[in-house]
């Protein structure tokens, strides 16, 4: 039988959001029948949908797009409020911060709040900035906060700047440009590139505990894995080269990629106890996302040691978390 699931790529969004990020979300609202009142659940229908997915425990994040520090201040204060109500009964949701990454010391001043008030686990935050990534020297702050706390980041994508979003247009209609640019495969490109540029810039020298999550398997690294390897190597010197630092500071998840064929690769080059399941929730279906592992669990491509660990048991051990078994389904 299929284990009990940790969730880590789910999420909510805030009362404390600007109105217009409804129009950011026009495709999703468009395309995905109900994803706007799921986002904005925090109870009975989140939990009615994480039972539907065998879900034992979610980790919620904001949507991305927000990024207005007093904005990111009250969405966490939401979420920790929704955290705890749920924590007094069952205790099957936990927190990621939103951090305004547009202002680096407010975000590694929130980032510490959101962790040292609200008892969060970690911090989920947009690729880039407006076009700008996390890899020049004003964001030292941030990343000396979060490898003092202990706790991982997670890089998800985001929407490219008006100036990124340039380079997907082309002879197609602009709904394509928008899916080129963003979920058909740009910013999952983007937030492979970012973990490049955090390497070359000497961030896993200078903070070499970081913790980093990276979602949609990988976000295309795993494929292109060995090549980087080689070609990295001419970048400059690094205390530990760019495989060493694949190995011992990223964590990959599922999310949102139904098909067992990534997953092949992955497990060849990358640790097993670096593999999480995520579903990214109300964008993809907690059901669905069973179904895929259930249909992992028959691949024969790992032994029920193995498909625990995936499941749940990586997460439990990089978050020191414990997901609440048994439950009600």
């Amino acid at each position: 039988m299929t284990p009990p699931l940790i969730a880590l790529e789910e999420h909510f969004f805030s009362s404390a959001g600007p109105n217009d990020m409804k129009k950011s979300y026009s495709e999703q609202l468009k395309h995905v029948p109900g994803v706007y009142d799921k986002l904005r659940d925090l109870g009975p229908q989140r939990l009615a949908d994480m039972n539907a997915g065998r879900i034992s425990l979610q980790i919620v994040s904001h949507a991305p797009g927000l990024h207005d520090p007093l904005a990111c201040r009250a969405a966490n204060d939401e979420l920790a409020a929704a955290v705890s109500d749920e924590r007094q009964r069952d205790g099957r949701l936990a927190g990621f911060a939103v951090a305004p990454m547009g202002h680096p010391e407010e975000a590694a001043a929130e980032l510490n709040r959101a962790v040292t008030e609200l008892g969060f686990v970690g911090a989920l935050v947009d690729n880039h900035y407006n076009g700008k990534f996390y890899d020049g020297p004003e964001y030292d702050v941030w990343w000396e906060v979060a490898e003092k706390l202990d706790v991982p980041v997670y890089i998800h994508p985001t929407w490219p700047s008006d100036e990124m979003a340039l380079q997907y247009q082309g002879n197609y209609s602009e709904s394509a440009a928008r899916s080129i640019g963003s979920s058909g495969m740009g910013w999952h490109t983007e937030t492979g590139t970012h973990i490049l540029r955090l390497f070359a810039s000497g961030l896993f020298d200078r903070r070499p505990r970081l913790k980093i999550i990276i979602g949609h398997m990988g976000e295309t690294l795993p494929f292109m894995l060995e090549r980087i390897e080689v070609l990295s190597k001419r970048w400059g010197k690094f205390e530990r080269d760019f495989r060493t630092v694949y190995d011992e500071n990223i964590w990959i998840t599922t999310s949102g990629v139904w098909s067992i064929n990534p997953l092949r690769c992955i497990l060849e080059n990358t640790k097993l106890d670096h593999i999480l399941y995520s579903v990214d929730y109300p964008f993809q279906s907690n059901a669905v996302g069973l179904e895929w592992m259930r249909a992992l669990e028959q691949s024969g491509l790992v032994d029920e040691q193995q498909l625990n660990a995936i499941a749940f048991g990586n997460a439990e051990k990089l978050f020191g978390i414990k997901a609440p078994k048994p439950f009600s389904l």
